[in-house]
């Protein structure tokens, strides 16, 4: 019988928190909770989407796992090698492993850069090719994301937003990544892009045989691209599990009311009441579940006692105390 692979990616405790000045001179620093214990893993070629509300803390970990912040406590390991114990030079050498698409393709790129030299520097930066195999290489890329690769010598105000992203794309592959980390990849793009850009990132995910991270909001992207799914709330998981499972049958109240949100254009059913309340500030987190100012099975045991992360179905975990008697109500 053959092992599984080891994971791809492996996030361990991941945390993260910010100084915050108080309003008084004398007042001393607060801290922001914005990542506070995340543990998940993304298996090779794997597809794992992170979704949540705004401030909930979902493009914290994509920048954390890409190294584009530090984190505060907790591992990080890509191929089983510990991010965190690299010292600057072995970390230079490894980040083309891991690439980032941003959310916004009109800040996200030089304006000064031409297409070519934006996706050529990974290259040259990596050493990956020669710099005569540079335009060829370009070309190649250019062709992967459906641009024309005459259009190399142009800068990124001449393109689209769509095709701006196409470029992000290129860019990202240009280093041959193990890792693409999308963060809200198409929200910044027209509706009738958006479907075009998703289907180029599931083919190009296939093709060149990559992980890959989602972050969004969106919950319909999610279940379109990714195999399995996280839900993310005040800066923890509270459900973990197969796409189909957790949009099938959820068992976290924070997701059923996700989920139970999103419209259906055949459905003659009245939309569900939303969530009450504001999510609550992540510099002072309620105690006990931190869901539990908003739920509305909440008892004292929530209030009092943080549920810890359970497989409650194989493959599928949750953070609820109540979960084994709250039936799933979406079907």
């Amino acid at each position: 019988m053959s092992q599984a692979p080891p994971p791809l990616a492996a996030v361990s405790g991941l945390t993260k928190h910010f100084p915050v000045r108080g309003e008084g001179l004398l007042q001393r620093p607060r801290l922001l909770r914005a990542v506070d214990g995340v543990d998940f893993s993304i298996m090779p070629e794997e597809s794992f989407g992170i979704v949540g509300e705004s401030g909930s803390g979902k493009s914290t970990i994509g920048r954390l796992i890409a190294r584009l912040l530090a984190p505060t406590a907790g591992s990080i390991r890509i191929d089983g090698e510990d991010w965190l114990a690299l010292a600057p030079r072995a970390l230079r050498r490894r980040r083309r492993k891991v690439q980032m698409v941003f959310q916004n393709p009109f800040s996200s790129l030089d304006p000064r850069w031409s297409v070519q030299s934006i996706i050529a520097e990974p290259l040259l930066t990596h050493r990956l090719v020669s710099r005569r195999e540079v335009p060829g290489r370009v070309a190649e890329l250019m062709g992967a994301v459906g641009l024309t690769p005459s259009h190399a010598d142009r800068y990124p105000h001449q393109f689209s937003g769509g095709q701006r992203q196409r470029i992000g794309l290129a860019r990202a592959l240009a280093s041959r990544p193990r890792l693409l980390i999308a963060d809200e990849p198409v929200s910044a793009l027209d509706v009738s892009v958006q479907a075009q850009v998703l289907n180029l990132m599931r083919r190009l995910q296939r093709d060149y045989h990559l992980g890959m991270l989602l972050i969004s909001h969106d919950l319909s992207v999610v279940n379109y691209v990714c195999s399995r799914v996280g839900v993310l709330y005040l800066g923890r998981l509270v459900e973990v599990g197969p796409t189909r499972d957790i949009f099938g049958a959820p068992l976290h109240p924070y997701t059923q009311a996700l989920i139970a949100a999103i419209p259906q254009p055949s459905s003659q059913r009245r939309p569900p009441p939303p969530l009450q309340g504001e999510i609550p500030s992540p510099i002072d987190p309620p105690a006990g579940c931190r869901f539990h100012p908003r739920c509305p099975h909440a008892v004292e045991r929530c209030r009092r006692e943080e549920p810890l992360m359970r497989e409650l179905r194989p493959g599928q975990w949750a953070a609820c105390h109540l979960a084994e008697t709250l039936r799933p109500r979406i079907a």
